[in-house]
Parts: C-alpha cells; structure tokens; sequence
C-alpha cells in the first residue's frame, strides 16, 4: 500500500478539530456556545430560498458553463458598478466552488512549483496550506499592531526579491483589520511595478464598523479579487465564490476549472442571483447591524475580564486576542475550556505560525444571547 503524498503533509486546519470536538460534545448531550465556526449563524436570505425552490422545480439542474451562468456573472458584475462604481463586465468574472476554489485555481493558474507567494501572518491558514501542497514557497510577512496586522509595501521591498505572487485579505481573517484605500492601493501599485500578481481577498466586505473597504480593481485591473456568498450573504454551505481575473489569466483558468470541478454547484447559481437584490440586502444588512451589537459586547466582555491586547477589528465578524499571561498553548487551552465551560474558541495556532500559541479567534456572528452566556461563562476562566 501507498504511503501519503508529500504534499498531503500540510498543517490540519484546527477550527475543524474544534467543529468534530463540537459535535462530539453535542453528541453526548452537551451543550456548546460556539465562538468558533467562522461563518453567519442565519439561513440564506428569503429571495434566495424562494429562488431556490423555483430552481428545483423548473431548471434541470444540470451541468453548467464552467465560469458560471451568466445571470449571475452578470449580478456580480452589477454589484462591483454599484457598489464600487467600477466598470466590471460579466465577462471579467469567474464564478467557482466557493472562494476556496478559487484560490486553488488562480494558484494553479498563476503559480508554478517554487514560486514565492507572499502573505501576511497571522492570516488565514489556507492559503500558507494550499500553496505548500501546490510546491510553492510561501513568505510569511509578521504583521503587528504596528501596521495594524497587515503587510506594508515596506516588508515587500525588504525582501530579497520581489515574490510571485501577495495575498492581501481585507477585512482579514482571523484580525477583522481593514487596509485603508490609500494602503491597498499602495500595495496595488507596487506589485503592478514589480511584475507580482496581487490577490486581493475581499470575502469579508460588507460587514466593516465604520472603516471604509475598498477594491482592488480601484487601482489595479492587473490584480485578482476575490468575493464569496459566505459571509456577508449567509451563505457559507452552497459553496459558491467568484473571482475577477485578468484577461490573460481567464483561459488558463477556464482550462483548469473545466477539468477540476466541470462546473460550479447549478443550484446554488440559479439561488444566488438574487442575493443581490434589494430585498436581500435589507435582510443581510440587519445581520450586520447585529454583528456591531454583538462586536461591541465582546469587546467591552472581555475588556472586564482583563483582555485587551486584541486586534482591531474593523470588520468581519471575530475578535483575536492575545492570551499569552494565560496560555502558551492556545490549543490544548481552547480545548480544555470548551470541555470546562461549552465555550467553543479557535486556537491562534491555525493563524499564527510564529506566535500563535498565544492567541485565539472568537465569532459574534451568533445571536446577541449566546455572546452574553458565553462571557458569563468564561469569566472564571479568564
């Protein structure tokens, strides 16, 4: 028998730990108060579940275009005109299995084996993970509170070389930090200059606190963007995600997308064509209003508890902390907590290769309640 692949020997993605230790706890009748998962606790919005059993009874439901239908295409695309005021056209979107494929994809497209791919840690693991199994080199840029916990055009030009390729996340996961548009557009402008593909991953827009987001496409169309129906859309489940591309990678990607996956999921497209109407957005909108309540509970929770090194976060929907006077092994503490008090934390180990021991990431994207217990809860703790 075969042993496993070298590439397979990628770091676990530990919130998944965390979700089987969720269930397992369900499972024997326990109760559990998630901070963890990072997704919205809501259903898709109404327009989407109407149009859902619409598709069920009317559409075959079959094999699609490979880059999506083009009613959706046509959706994101008028979403990036109103909303950023850029002339997007359908032809420039590329609609995938979730954002997680298309990472996979523009890595496959842009990238060879020994490529360097610069992102910032801490940041979300699966990007170091992905691009480790795709033979890449990946060059972890150690982001602080000095810049906010995101990467500057200062550690770009401290390299030894310009790398391949810069992941940049805003709002970031696990951080919540935004980049401001002057920042973005700095990074933007210098990857342009130097020959790197910046992908810019913006799944986390529409759920910020005052800070303003801004595109990648503002500055540079040379560039990648991602965007997701996940969060913002409350729809993490029908794993649906787009990219805008650049024209000279949109046929390497075409060729990669038909052969991987053949089409993204026909129902979810058919449904989410209207996630971006008026209607939907009313719905979603009222979610976010409800993650600044919950944002502005936890912060002011743990601020009682005595927790206040923590990034700023300026959107999503978590709080990371630094629990380093409490912890040195945040997952082995995140479990003995969940056991202890149903309390259910993402270990800083996933985000944070270097520090990240230390620190855990915690949702609000629950019900305004369940924040409230969960602070009651880990008071002893902490």
């Amino acid at each position: 028998m075969r042993s496993e692949s070298q590439r397979s020997q990628v770091e676990m993605f530990h919130v998944m730990d965390v979700q089987a230790a969720i269930a397992a706890r369900r499972a024997r009748g326990l109760d559990v108060i998630s901070l963890a998962a990072g997704q919205p606790s809501t259903p898709a919005p109404a327009p989407v579940l109407a149009a859902t059993t619409k598709a069920l009874g009317e559409s075959l439901l079959g094999y699609t275009e490979s880059l999506g239908i083009a009613p959706l295409r046509e959706a994101i695309a008028g979403h990036y005109r109103d909303t950023y005021d850029i002339p997007v056209e359908p032809d420039d979107v590329v609609v995938t299995t979730g954002s997680s494929g298309a990472f996979t994809l523009i890595f496959l497209a842009a990238f060879d084996a020994g490529d360097t791919v610069a992102m910032a840690r801490p940041g979300y693991p699966a990007y170091r993970n992905a691009l480790s199994a795709l033979g890449c080199e990946v060059i972890e840029l150690d982001c602080g509170a000095q810049t906010r916990f995101q990467p500057t055009v200062e550690m770009l030009e401290a390299l030894d070389r310009p790398p391949a390729g810069l992941i940049v996340a805003s709002p970031a996961n696990p951080t919540g930090t935004i980049l401001d548009p002057a920042e973005l557009a700095g990074l933007a402008r210098w990857c342009d200059a130097h020959g790197t593909l910046l992908i810019s991953d913006e799944i986390y827009h529409g759920i910020s606190y005052g800070r303003e987001t801004t595109c990648a496409w503002n500055t540079s169309r040379q560039s990648v963007v991602m965007g997701s129906v996940s969060k913002y859309f409350s729809m993490t489940g029908w794993r649906l995600g787009w990219m805008l591309v650049p024209p000279p990678l949109r046929r390497p990607v075409e060729r990669l997308t038909a052969n991987l996956t053949i089409c993204p999921p026909a129902i979810s497209q058919y449904a989410a064509v209207a996630a971006f109407g008026p209607e939907s957005r009313i719905e979603l909108d009222g979610h976010v209003t409800r993650y600044a309540r919950n944002r502005e509970l936890l912060l002011g929770g743990l601020a009682d508890l005595g927790i206040d090194d923590i990034a700023p976060p300026d959107g999503a929907f978590y709080v990371y902390a630094d629990l380093g006077d409490r912890t040195d092994d945040s997952l082995g503490w995140c479990e003995g907590v969940l056991e202890q008090t149903g309390v259910a934390m993402a270990p800083g180990l996933d985000f944070d290769t270097r520090h990240g021991n230390r620190t855990v990431r915690m949702s609000f994207a629950g019900a305004t309640e369940d924040i409230a217990l969960a602070l009651e809860r880990l008071a002893p703790v902490l």
